[in-house]
């Protein structure tokens, strides 16, 4: 080491040479019984110093308390030498009132120099957790002999703090109950900081309002009041677009479609959100969707919901879907839902007698009982520019199909007029931020639904603007499906971007010809974010089997979605 030193010292003597006479500073850390930890020169004396000192406190928490810093000068040369002396450890350490919860899951700590400054860390968050946070942790009594010490640790808790009732700052709508409930605060439940700490991220992931700044905690009288400051946000939707497509029964003209679309959010200041939402597919098809959902009903950590939807196909057939959906939040971003769906599917006009099989669509009622998830892990509900969100859901249950008196009965013969029939959807996006004016948004969705007699008013519905497009809304049918989404977007607001995009599928469809179709789409849009509301339009080019890749077909979606 000695001649590691004077290496280093010489070295250090002759660099001022090649500086023409300027001043060098070095500095090296010398630990007992091993290398040289660090080397460093500098040109600032103020900087040698301090690094010295740096390197000093660095080593002297660890455990060599003999550390100190030798200075050697030489002709234009300071050199600071930390030298570490001895490690030391610790030999005894008794425990003065340690709760023995926490003993058995951490147990006593160890020997060397840091250890029990990291478990009385961990004993202090145990403490926060317990309803002390207060608790004061202590070293005394040290001896030393040697390189050995010896002490005792010992455990103040303080008062037993308990949680009181929440309070809202600012004049706000929404509820305190809301918001007690929300946090999962318990009041008499003792106080914990980690779930104050998950509290707050929670609050800060609702799509109702944002946390204006961490929470305030007054502490009076052994009750711990938290009092949080909510920004509300405007959500309620007015959404009408209006689609310009290519009319099939009169060639050569232009069909118009739309969509109106009526979101409430939060009424009451307590989650409670209705929704309708209507469209015009083609001239005789029309799709409506009524729901309505209330969090925490009587108080419970449950949601409940319950959703109407009704598809008429043209003059062919007509669905009809009732659910009912209670849910619970398992954690900060994870969802679970149980429901039972009833679906029922009807023809609307009379078969030809001389018929020698059965219709595509059928007269059936599917009872169904499922379970679903989500998991985001998106950074905004709204407007997400990172993170990703996984979703899917899975239903089984029993199918009947029912004889319609327009079909002769012999074409029934052979058909299982009762059996189970299973469905299964999955959806994954990925938000990646790559510069503040350049991101991508990539979603994944594949669905199947199996039974030995599918038909085709029973198929999924995909196609449009909110899953393949450059294709009629619900123009496909599918037995299973599977589509990926491509978007690269370029921002020029917090919340308005230019996009280019490629959507690319495969599906299934047994009354097709050919039964298996990968449509593919491509286009651009612009999304306009303005102090009303959302502006956006999107053109599209879409190829299948069954439509050409031709502007004769192209797709223009434009609309605005008003918020209040």
């Amino acid at each position: 080491m000695k001649f590691r030193f004077e290496f280093l010292f010489l070295l250090l003597l002759f660099f001022p040479l090649c500086l023409r006479g300027q001043e060098v500073f070095g500095v090296f850390l010398e630990v007992e019984n091993m290398p040289i930890q660090d080397v460093s020169y500098f040109l600032s004396k103020e900087r040698a110093a301090g690094q010295a000192d740096s390197s000093l406190k660095q080593i002297l928490s660890k455990g060599f308390l003999q550390a100190k810093i030798l200075e050697k000068a030489g002709q234009d040369t300071l050199v600071y030498q930390v030298v570490s002396g001895p490690l030391y450890s610790w030999s005894e350490l008794k425990l003065s009132s340690v709760p023995e919860e926490f003993l058995e899951a951490k147990g006593r700590p160890g020997e060397e120099y840091t250890a029990p400054y990291l478990w009385i860390e961990e004993l202090l968050d145990f403490a926060e957790d317990k309803g002390l946070p207060f608790a004061e942790v202590k070293i005394d009594s040290v001896q030393i002999h040697g390189t050995k010490l010896a002490g005792k640790i010992d455990f103040q808790p303080g008062p037993l703090i308990t949680w009181d009732s929440l309070s809202l700052a600012g004049n706000v709508k929404t509820r305190t109950t809301y918001i007690q409930l929300l946090s999962g605060l318990e009041v008499g439940r003792p106080f914990s900081q980690r779930r104050l700490e998950e509290s707050t991220k929670l609050l800060q992931k609702s799509p109702y309002f944002s946390l204006s700044g961490l929470p305030e905690v007054r502490f009076q009288q052994q009750k711990a009041k938290p009092v949080f400051s909510l920004q509300e946000r405007r959500l309620n939707v007015f959404d009408g677009v209006v689609g310009f497509l290519p009319n099939e029964n009169e060639p050569g003209k232009l069909l118009v479609t739309g969509q109106v679309d009526l979101q409430l959010y939060h009424l009451g200041g307590k989650g409670r959100d209705i929704s309708l939402q209507w469209q015009r597919l083609n001239v005789q098809s029309q799709a409506l969707d009524l729901k309505y959902k209330e969090s925490f009903i009587f108080r419970s950590p449950l949601d409940a919901s319950v959703q109407f939807s009704l598809l008429r196909q043209d003059s062919s057939f007509v669905n009809r879907s009732f659910v009912l959906d209670f849910g619970y939040r398992v954690s900060e971003s994870g969802y679970l839902n149980f429901f039972t769906r009833r679906q029922a599917g009807d023809l609307l006009e009379q078969p030809e007698f001389d018929l020698e099989k059965l219709p595509a669509a059928i007269d059936y009622r599917w009872n169904q009982y499922g379970i679903g998830g989500e998991w985001n892990l998106l950074d905004d509900l709204r407007f997400p520019r990172k993170g990703w969100r996984l979703s899917g859901e899975f239903s089984a249950g029993n199918k009947r199909i029912l004889e319609n008196t327009g079909i002769p009965e012999d074409l029934y013969e052979g058909l299982t007029e009762s059996s189970t029939q299973i469905q299964g959807r999955v959806e994954v996006e990925k938000h990646i931020f790559l510069k503040p004016a350049w991101g991508m948004w990539i979603r994944g969705s594949g669905g199947i639904i199996d039974n030995p007699n599918l038909f085709l008013n029973e198929l999924f519905r995909i196609g449009g603007l909110n899953s393949i497009r450059g294709f009629n809304e619900k123009f496909f049918f599918a037995r299973h499906y599977g589509f990926v989404n491509f978007e690269q977007r370029l921002f020029f607001g917090q919340n308005s971007y230019l996009m280019v995009f490629g959507d690319f599928g495969v599906l299934d469809n047994p009354y097709f010809s050919p039964q298996k179709d990968t449509p593919f789409s491509f286009g651009s849009g612009i999304n306009l974010d303005t102090e009303g509301g959302l502006f956006s339009f999107v053109f599209a080019l879409g190829k299948s089997n069954v439509q050409p890749l031709s502007f004769e077909y192209a797709r223009v979606h434009f609309g605005y979605l008003a918020r209040f």
